[in-house]
């Protein structure tokens, strides 16, 4: 019999025009979960290349990958800087 290998699925390789990221982020907000929602963002992020949000908010980059994990509290305008520079 033979074995079927799986690989994670990685939806960071999906996120490759705005029309793609709008729909995610709507499909996102649906929801009204901020968890999801702070995910997404740092799904579009990783999508976009951490190095340039961070370059473009003036936020580091670790700080930026700790802003994603699940059950923080990051400032509005922190997100707002990420969610600007995504446009």
């Amino acid at each position: 019999m033979n074995k079927t290998k799986l690989t994670d699925f990685d939806i960071t390789q999906y996120l490759d025009n705005k029309e793609t990221i709008a729909e995610y982020l709507s499909q996102v907000l649906e929801d009204k979960d901020m968890d999801e929602l702070l995910e997404a963002l740092g799904n579009i992020a990783k999508a976009k290349g951490m190095s340039q949000i961070s370059s473009e908010t003036g936020l580091g980059r670790e700080s930026l990958y700790k802003t994603f994990q699940k059950g923080t509290k990051p400032r509005f305008d922190t997100i707002m800087k990420v969610i600007e520079s995504l446009e």
